[in-house]
């Protein structure tokens, strides 16, 4: 019989996602949800530690506000310093 265990991560992958850093910014992980073809990811800091994770669906909707730029990091995603300002047409 396998062991439980081992069929809960592959490939570095989780429950969450891959795991990704925390300074890694919104259009990069977007990229690699993409590639990844997956709706979330597991956010670490530095020391590999989890902080978080995040979905596309958030990212979607940051980066349609009218707050988004390109320098946005998922750190400050996480910490919660951004509200998204839906853009009104």
């Amino acid at each position: 019989m396998a062991d439980p265990a081992s069929t809960t991560v592959v490939d570095g992958m989780d429950a969450y996602g891959p795991r990704v850093c925390d300074d890694m910014t919104v259009e990069v992980a977007l990229a690699v949800m993409a590639g990844a073809r997956v709706e979330s990811l597991t956010v670490c800091d530095g020391d590999d530690q989890s902080t978080g994770s995040i979905t596309l669906a958030r990212l979607a909707v940051l980066r349609a506000s009218s707050t988004y730029t390109d320098r946005i990091r998922l750190r400050d995603v996480l910490g919660s310093r951004l509200r998204p300002v839906p853009v009104r047409g």
